[in-house]
């Protein structure tokens, strides 16, 4: 029997990057129509392999630390750690896990988190975890920890809770600004917003430029983490508007002022951009993101930033409704000016739906 996971992309919309620096704040994130996931099947041993037909190999007797892998084995490492009952369970029903993505690579859109993703909770499907004690928060925060223990990468927690959850909603962080361990600390507040506003479409524009999230967040998240201990500073300060963008849009979108919510989306890039500034990069958020932003404004978008870190990635842009294929076409071609080859605009609805786990003869 073979089980599919599948899990969606996200966007942080509002309050970002206070997800990865700051544990007193919010986002407003949005899951979106983009996915990647996992095959899983009985096997002998432990078997990763990816689309690119890339794979590793690991006997029973390996099974305890599989590694060189990348984000698929750091998922594995883990759930080893957090869940010990896997490893006997594992020796007794190998497992072969297949991961594949339709979401642009290092674009700001939480690839890599999904995989991880992905494969966590095939994992828990396979090896029959208890779907109680690993519920789908400590799956989140468990992800958290396999890119931040295991690879080295400095992230925060939407890119690990959107996905699973899906939706457009409202992240509370309050009292995870230390990155405590597991039950430690409180899990993500998950406040579902789509059910209560109109629908909303977003224009994605990817530059192609990639980057890795942790060389952004790593230098940011230290430099704000003296400035608490000292009681203060710029970069606290900057934090805290950037959270005030979250609550604020949350009223807006409730009260169905996209206007408001628009101006907000913009207000929080010439944030973000001020903050990275401030953290040492001479570009701010990025020349390809800022000309992306300011292309979709010119174009009438009621507002625009950058999802991810920044300092490559991809833009979002919110869209007059009805206006957002004509958006997309001026994305396009002010990326083609650009020379950006690699760059894909498209656009995208929220995802409502978010983990999926189905079984496949």
């Amino acid at each position: 029997m073979m089980l599919m996971v599948s899990l969606p992309a996200r966007i942080n919309i509002l309050g970002s990057p206070t997800d990865a620096v700051e544990g007193a704040y919010g986002t407003v994130s949005a899951a979106i129509d983009r996915r990647g996931g996992a095959r899983i099947e009985p096997a002998d041993g432990l078997q990763l392999r990816r689309e690119t037909g890339a794979t590793a190999m690991f006997e029973p007797a390996r099974i305890d630390a599989p590694g060189g892998f990348g984000v698929e084995a750091a998922a594995v490492n883990a759930l080893l750690q957090y869940a010990p009952e896997l490893s006997a369970r594992l020796r007794t029903r190998g497992a072969a896990i297949s991961t594949w993505t339709t979401i642009p690579t290092s674009s700001g859109l939480a690839g890599s988190s999904v995989l991880v993703l992905a494969v966590l909770a095939a994992l828990r499907a396979h090896a029959a975890l208890d779907p109680r004690r690993y519920n789908d928060y400590v799956l989140a925060e468990i992800a958290q920890r396999a890119e931040e223990h295991e690879l080295g990468v400095v992230c925060g927690f939407a890119d690990r809770y959107v996905p699973v959850f899906g939706g457009l909603a409202y992240l509370n962080y309050h009292g995870k600004l230390w990155h405590a361990p597991l039950a430690e600390e409180p899990f993500v507040t998950y406040e579902r917003l789509d059910p209560a506003v109109r629908p909303l479409r977003f224009v994605v524009a990817t530059s192609g430029v990639r980057r890795d999230s942790g060389t952004v967040h790593g230098p940011m998240r230290e430099q704000y983490l003296a400035e608490r201990r000292r009681g203060g500073g710029p970069l606290v300060e900057l934090a805290r508007r950037i959270g005030e963008t979250a609550w604020r849009g949350k009223i807006a979108l409730l009260a169905d002022d996209l206007p408001a919510f628009g101006r907000l989306v913009t207000r929080n890039q010439e944030l973000v951009d001020e903050l990275m500034c401030r953290c040492g990069f001479t570009e701010g958020a990025g020349d390809e993101v800022r000309m992306l932003a300011r292309a979709a404004s010119d174009a009438g978008a009621l507002g625009a930033k950058l999802t991810g870190a920044g300092g490559g990635g991809a833009i979002f842009a919110v869209a007059v409704p009805g206006t957002e294929e004509r958006l997309a076409d001026a994305l396009r071609l002010a990326a083609e000016r650009r020379g950006l080859d690699a760059s894909e605009t498209f656009v995208t609805s929220v995802a409502a739906t978010g983990l999926t786990v189905a079984e496949r003869a």
